[in-house]
């Protein structure tokens, strides 16, 4: 995204969080490592991440690389201290009933988007190499599109999601946290299917599950 947000002091570029969707994604989680070395090291590949991207990018100018990069509340404590984003906080796990939402560790998140996984890749391999002993990974996830559009459960995701300005205006921070304008938060939930068993069940119960039919992704309600 190229739009400028204004505010007190500099002008802020946003991240690319809310541009079209790719046929590849990859999303990568890594902890930092104790020690000073480590932070100095993260402060620096920060410093260089833009051109990092570009430099890939520039290899297949019609691939739309891009990544997003966010932190952990403890993870910018460390690194970055005071001031903080007023909204930003370790994620609290979820009860309800059977249901369990796990609050997982993660300092720095990537999220890598192109035409082409072998962009992907490249970037990924670059930001680790570069980060080297100063991170552990702890989890990476490939992304792909599936057939038409569709999520791996068959339905088309997504449909009710904001666009264009209308994205941006609920995605970005904007007067409410001046010293952050442009920034955003990110929470990241990792479902598990038991494919197996979802695909026993006839296409009424599941549609009633997801609450959009399966044929066309529209929304519906259901009693």
């Amino acid at each position: 995204m190229a739009k400028r947000i204004s505010s007190e002091g500099s002008p802020a570029f946003p991240q690319p969080v809310a541009i079209s969707l790719t046929r590849a994604a990859i999303f990568l989680v890594v902890t930092i490592r104790p020690g000073a070395d480590s932070r100095a090291k993260i402060r620096s590949f920060c410093a260089d991440f833009s051109a990092l991207v570009r430099s890939v990018g520039f290899r297949e100018l019609e691939g739309s690389l891009s990544c997003v990069l966010g932190f952990g509340s403890e993870a910018w404590d460390a690194l970055f201290g005071k001031p903080r984003p007023v909204e930003l906080h370790k994620f609290h796990e979820i009860r309800a009933g059977e249901r369990h939402a796990v609050s997982t560790p993660g300092d720095m998140l990537f999220h890598i988007r192109a035409q082409r996984m072998d962009l992907c890749f490249e970037l990924a391999t670059r930001i680790m190499s570069r980060l080297g002993a100063a991170v552990s990974p702890v989890d990476e996830v490939h992304g792909f599109r599936f057939f038409d559009s569709r999520d791996l459960i068959g339905f088309v995701d997504g449909t009710e999601n904001p666009k264009a300005q209308e994205a941006l205006d609920v995605t970005l921070i904007a007067d409410e946290d001046p010293a952050f304008a442009a920034g955003s938060y990110v929470i990241v939930q990792k479902y598990l299917h038991d494919l197996a068993g979802w695909n026993k069940l006839p296409t009424e119960k599941q549609e009633h599950i997801v609450g959009r039919t399966k044929r066309f992704g529209q929304a519906h309600l259901c009693t």
